[in-house]
């Protein structure tokens, strides 16, 4: 599902940087990060609903797992509509704060302004991945997640490459993929049907919706300080390689979405598997899928980066072959990045593994780490000692510090569930020390305080 979203993802900047414009290409890349920002929410809300719901279920309470989830969309819906129209407002002077100005500046508040228009369904569909898996329908899904982005291909091809649209007509296709991406899923949910979960009357528990923001609030930073960092990228481009630097940098962020929904996709499949485990205390059952993740995804990595170095130059053609020197740019720009995928796996894996625990503030950490502080540091350091080049290895460089802060909190968990369970082994307790229906909230004191 991962990979198609950013196969689809891909076609977009196709269309646009071959058919309509370098400008325009650059407009789109220079206030894409905006949107994001406030899609973060959806994000927040379905990492983290799919942790508290899969927890209740692995307790055994399929009745209140259904009005957590009912709670959890229809707040998000309200709040996606709100977020919206704040976004309408902000447009432009976001885009000025980044730099553009003339045919740019008024190129990014068109593509902004339809998107902001359709946030709320934006929201509701990256809530609604992870939780499709949580009911125990990846597979519808998938479905799903292929309807959205056919719908955004073809509708790209015939607004675009058929009747010639412009930036508007991109956009246009972007949100009506979106709508697909969440109404399938509200008809599938109101509707009777098989699956562990259904729209049901929603607890009336602020707790839930607070624990929910605490689960998801890795994904919330992470999204959030992607798009921000993205931000930077474009402002401290725009100032060192102008607008092909701009359009570097977007053929990057397209191509890596590709290598890295591999890494994405197993965490978001892996994460409600974990949670399960946790709730009915199947501690041991935890570490396995630790272990032989850990083994698979270093696997997908080597593999990974080695693909991204081989096939650099052909990938960035695809988007860049009409302008030798952007081509060029962005062959090298993206060998450099790809680095980066090394270690990327073990970081954006460490940071689900702690959600699913329900240890929202450690996989915050992570995330906040890896996507902000190292990268930023990075990003205007790097650049003063060896110039544009600094740029595309901040990510690089940003991973092997966050892979340092991610072992650091493995060995620390580690360290304490071996404490528990031998003290439960010697006393002869082990009932009263691993998560129940009953003793849940214990042993999560035990574990994380």
């Amino acid at each position: 599902m991962m990979i198609f979203t950013s196969i689809y993802g891909m076609v977009d900047g196709y269309f646009v940087s071959n058919y309509i414009g370098k400008t325009e290409f650059a407009a789109l890349n220079l206030i894409w990060p905006f949107p994001m920002v406030i899609g973060a929410i959806g994000y927040m809300f379905g990492a983290g609903g799919t942790a508290l719901v899969s927890k209740t279920l692995g307790e055994g309470d399929r009745e209140k797992a259904s009005g957590i989830f009912s709670l959890i969309i229809y707040s998000l819906a309200g709040l996606g509509t709100l977020l919206g129209i704040a976004g309408l407002l902000l447009v432009r002077p976001v885009a000025i704060m980044m730099g553009a100005s003339g045919e740019l500046l008024e190129q990014a508040v068109i593509y902004g302004s339809i998107i902001m228009a359709g946030i709320p369904t934006f929201m509701l569909q990256c809530a609604f991945q992870p939780l499709m898996v949580t009911a125990e329908r990846p597979k519808l899904g998938f479905w799903i997640t292929l309807a959205s982005g056919l719908t955004n291909m073809v509708a790209d091809w015939l607004l675009i490459g058929v009747l010639g649209g412009g930036l508007e007509a991109a956009a246009a296709a972007t949100v009506l993929s979106q709508v697909v991406g969440a109404a399938w899923p509200i008809l599938f949910f109101a509707l009777p049907n098989r699956s562990l979960l259904r729209f049901s009357r929603a607890e009336r528990d602020f707790g839930a919706l607070v624990k929910t923001c605490s689960n998801g609030m890795s994904e919330f930073v992470s999204n959030v300080a992607l798009s921000l960092v993205s931000m930077i990228y474009n402002a401290r481009l725009l100032a060192l390689a102008g607008e092909n630097g701009v359009s570097a940098y977007g053929v990057i962020m397209y191509v890596a979405l590709l290598f890295l929904a591999v890494f994405f996709g197993y965490s978001m499949g892996a994460a409600p598997v974990i949670s399960f485990h946790f709730g009915a205390g199947n501690l041991e059952e935890v570490r396995n899928i630790r272990r032989r993740s850990l083994v698979i995804q270093t696997c997908f990595a080597l593999v990974s980066t080695g693909a991204a170095m081989v096939s650099a130059r052909w990938i960035a053609g695809i988007f860049t072959g009409y302008d030798r020197e952007l081509w060029e740019l962005s062959t090298r720009a993206f060998r450099l990045y790809s680095l980066s995928f090394l270690l990327s796996h073990f970081n954006i894996f460490a940071s689900a593994f702690f959600t699913a625990l329900n240890d929202g503030i450690t996989s915050a950490k992570i995330s906040l780490s890896r996507m902000f502080i190292f990268q930023i540091s990075a990003v205007l350091l790097l650049p003063l000692a060896i110039g544009l080049d600094g740029i595309w290895l901040a990510m690089p460089a940003s991973e092997v510090c966050c892979c340092i802060l991610s072992a650091h909190y493995y060995r620390l968990y580690s360290n304490r569930t071996g404490r528990i369970n031998t003290s439960a082994i010697s006393e002869n307790s082990m009932p009263d020390m691993v998560p129940t229906a009953k003793s849940n909230q214990k042993t999560s004191s035990h574990l994380f305080n």
